[in-house]
């Protein structure tokens, strides 16, 4: 039987519903942002003690360049500001005590509010970990400010504003993997009492394969190969290497989109055209080469 079509009142409804739970997380962001920016001292403190190791990284790569000029196609100051990139990339991937904290609540059995309550688990956790992250990046901005400012002359930075918002792009789908990447191991608390076994594996291996401890070109080919084939690279070397240059990406301008969707649904050259005709006037219009009404 062929199924009834929808009413208008159960898409207003749904609309409504969609609404509803938009409003309803974007408070859960606002209290969690508030909550976190109390402890902003604890970021500013996290995040300098984190930075501490890298003067010993920084050390150990000099050592490595002090016989050699370039080493996979990277310089020494190119590696200095890709392990300060992945320190940004990691800010934005990483997330600690997500899988630990989910693997608890099922464990204590604390997960219970999140069935007798109107609240989704991993929309909750995101809305948390989302403004966990604002106020990590709002507290911690001075200290890289001065550190990028010191390193300011080992960086190379593109000309063509588009790599930038590839770049926040490539940031934003950093921390939506590593959230991802993150919860999943804490699902095993369904099924083990103890997962911390499991995560120090995971996480271990992850700091390797994703690009956080060195640039995966240094590795042979084949290795890189198989390791940029994997997912976890976006949590660390892509965005570094795509603001570096290091990543291949290709822009598109608006006709070469145009044509491939027109292609895939095999339109003819005529309609092609006529698509091209509309989108230059247009165009022409918004730049004031023809006035309102003109054709």
């Amino acid at each position: 039987m062929a199924a009834e079509p929808t009413s208008g009142w159960e898409e207003l409804n749904r609309l409504g519903s969609l609404h509803t739970s938009i409003v309803k997380y974007f408070n859960i962001f606002k209290v969690s942002l508030i909550e976190r920016l109390t402890y902003r001292a604890d970021f500013l403190l996290g995040t300098f003690l984190r930075m501490l190791p890298l003067v010993t990284t920084l050390l150990l790569w000099r050592a490595v360049y002090a016989s050699k000029e370039e080493i996979s196609g990277y310089t020494f100051k190119q590696v200095v500001a890709y392990l300060l990139l992945v320190h940004v990339s990691r800010m934005f991937s990483s997330m600690p005590g997500l899988a630990s904290g989910i693997a608890r609540d099922v464990r204590d059995g604390n997960l219970k509010r999140y069935l007798i309550q109107p609240l989704d688990l991993i929309a909750y956790l995101l809305a948390y970990r989302a403004a966990h992250k604002v106020a990590y990046i709002i507290t911690s901005l001075p200290l890289y400010v001065v550190i990028f400012w010191l390193f300011w002359g080992f960086f190379e930075w593109p000309c063509d504003i588009r790599w930038y918002f590839a770049y926040l792009a490539a940031l934003a789908m950093a921390f939506i993997l590593g959230f991802a990447f993150e919860a999943s191991p804490g699902m095993l608390g369904f099924w083990f009492l103890e997962i911390s076994s499991f995560l120090y594996l995971v996480n271990t291996v992850n700091f390797f394969v994703s690009g956080h401890f060195l640039p995966l070109d240094l590795l042979d080919p084949w290795v890189a190969g198989v390791l940029k084939i994997l997912p976890m690279q976006f949590m660390a070397y892509f965005p570094a290497a795509l603001i570096m240059g290091k990543a291949e990406i290709k822009f598109k301008g608006i006709y070469p989109l145009i044509d491939d969707y027109l292609l895939d649904r095999k339109y003819g050259q005529g309609i092609k055209d006529q698509i091209r005709k509309h989108l230059n006037f247009l165009l022409a219009r918004a730049k004031g080469e023809v006035k309102t009404g003109a054709r």
